[in-house]
């Protein structure tokens, strides 16, 4: 398989081609293009002048995670958006999620989250969401784009600089955490409790520092908060979603029922049952949509996943008489289907989890409290509800390219994707696809045998190395 999703049940919604937006937003090596203080204003003057519509006075909320660079690229979007006569609410660090919520229940006309998500602290990103708390679609990211690029030719748009009154104003939100918390606890049924449980939260030093503990406290658990002292520079260093394996750990140091690890943005979490055994974001799908339609709650049936989940989940699903459709990689790309076919739950094996009857994005918290609902209301650990989810074998090898080429241009990695294509045949499957967000072609066979299809997965990428190494 090769640049995007196919087989069954398969949607292909392929990203629009652009040069400064990936599928999560502009993103690079801090004060490097194209993450420079400049381009962050001019990025702040599109946004404010696409969201310009009526004559009400404009607000746009602002968020971050921890990295030191949030600072300065705060400040230089917050320039550009008021430049343009647009206000600026600023909430300081808080969770992607937290911002989507903000925008929406704030009413303001779009949301700002200046964020690498689970890089290291030297990059940064920038992401913007609707007034609905949606992340813009594709066709607004690249308007934006062109005006940035001066490709729009647009010269109301250069043009425009008010004066006087009509330049825009910053404010910060006070009590930014306080809300997003209180709406939290909201997902959780008012019928149960986390009373006697003890939980394990990594928070990746990252954006959810403050919420994360304060949530699973509150509704009664003992939580046991990891990474929770950010100091710029620490975001996701060995820890978090990426590097669970403390959070694992401390689930058997201190008897723990569940662990939670987010990523910095807190916008995708991994989990850990009372074992210490990780649990990705295919099981949680699988254990959680076939809770949703033993409950009748599970829209049509169907679980929205990409490609990249693991065909065990689909085989889970099957048994409780569901099934899975698949999108690109990314999960704006999964939000869109959701919301397109009518689907209200979905995600990625990454931990992107989103139920779209409570959240309008990925949200690590708000999965965390969906799985906890379901451990309470069942009276069973996670390693038993997890059981209902057997992975097939898979080998994922990420390749560092130095330029992204069309695969059907290079003959040798063709050559060695059809040859493992032939060898598999009905019992696996080849997916080879560039990252969105990194310069890396990542390379996943999946079949029955895992010595064999690592050695695979190696094959081709052997040849990837060779030719864009």
């Amino acid at each position: 398989m090769r640049d995007g999703p196919s087989g069954n049940g398969a949607r292909s919604h392929a990203p629009v081609a652009r040069r400064l937006f990936g599928t999560d937003g502009v993103r690079g090596v801090a004060n490097v293009h194209p993450m420079t203080a400049e381009m962050a204003l001019q990025l702040g003057r599109a946004l404010a002048y696409v969201v310009r519509n009526g004559s009400h006075r404009h607000r746009i909320v602002i968020g971050k995670d921890t990295r030191l660079s949030g600072y300065m690229l705060e400040q230089a979007i917050a320039s550009g958006i008021s430049s343009m006569g647009v206000d600026v609410m600023l909430s300081g660090p808080l969770p992607t999620p937290g911002i989507a919520f903000l925008t929406e229940s704030m009413r303001a006309d779009a949301g700002v989250v200046i964020s690498a998500s689970h890089n290291p602290y030297q990059d940064n990103g920038i992401k913007f969401f609707s007034r609905d708390g949606f992340k813009l679609p594709d066709a607004v990211e690249l308007q934006i784009e062109q005006l940035v690029l001066g490709e729009s030719g647009l010269e109301e748009f250069h043009a425009l600089r008010p004066t006087a009154t009509r330049i825009g104003k910053a404010k910060r939100i006070d009590d930014a955490i306080g809300r997003y918390v209180v709406f939290l606890k909201s997902i959780f049924p008012k019928s149960l409790t986390l009373d006697g449980l003890t939980i394990v939260v990594d928070c990746a030093h990252g954006a959810a520092y403050h919420v994360a503990p304060a949530v699973f406290e509150e509704l009664g658990a003992k939580v046991i908060a990891l990474n929770v002292k950010p100091d710029g520079k620490n975001i996701n260093d060995g820890c978090g979603a990426v590097h669970p394996e403390s959070m694992a750990k401390a689930i058997q140091k201190h008897r723990a029922h569940l662990g939670l690890a987010l990523d910095g943005d807190a916008d995708r979490v991994i989990l850990a049952d009372e074992n210490g055994r990780i649990v990705d974001g295919d099981a949680v799908m699988a254990l959680v949509g076939r809770d949703l339609i033993h409950q009748k709650a599970l829209a049509k049936k169907t679980v929205v996943a990409t490609v990249m989940s693991n065909l065990g989940l689909e085989r889970a699903l099957a048994g409780a008489g569901g099934r899975v459709v698949r999108t690109a990689v990314g999960d704006r790309y999964v939000v869109e289907e959701m919301r397109r076919s009518g689907y209200n739950f979905g995600g990625e094996q990454s931990g992107h989890l989103i139920f779209l009857d409570h959240v309008t994005t990925g949200d690590g918290v708000a999965a965390g409290l969906n799985v906890l609902a379901v451990m309470q209301r069942e009276g069973r650990p996670l390693s038993e509800l997890a059981r209902c989810f057997e992975p097939v074998p898979q080998a994922l090898v990420n390749v560092a390219v130095k330029e992204k080429r069309p695969l059907s241009d290079l003959p040798g990695v063709a050559g060695a994707i059809a040859a493992v294509e032939k060898a598999l045949g009905k019992d696996g499957r080849v997916l080879v696809r560039f990252s969105g967000t990194e310069n890396k072609v990542r390379v996943l066979v999946e079949g029955t045998d895992g010595k064999r299809i690592r050695a695979q997965a190696e094959q081709i990428a052997e040849e990837l190395r060779k030719a864009l190494g």
